[in-house]
């Protein structure tokens, strides 16, 4: 939008976006309310291609760490 518009051309073009961004997600909501199940699944695979994730610690295959949690909360939170 140019800065020198009118008040009344901005409130035009604000007026076009709301109703374009109404439209655009009610184009959205149907869709992928018309996806398959199968449709949706390759364009998550598709998605997720992209992503590299990090290898978890190798201590997460024999703990979920919840124990060490406990046990800092032990030493370090003051007793009531």
């Amino acid at each position: 939008m140019n800065s020198s518009a009118t008040p009344e051309q901005q409130r035009l073009w604000m007026e076009a976006w709301r109703v374009a961004g109404a439209a655009l997600e009610e184009l959205k909501r149907q869709e992928l309310g018309s996806l398959t199940e199968e449709q949706a699944c390759a364009l998550s695979e598709t998605l997720l291609q992209g992503i590299t994730f990090p290898q978890p610690p190798s201590w997460r295959d024999q703990s979920s760490g919840l124990v060490e949690q406990q046990r800092w909360f032990q030493r370090y939170v003051p007793s009531r």
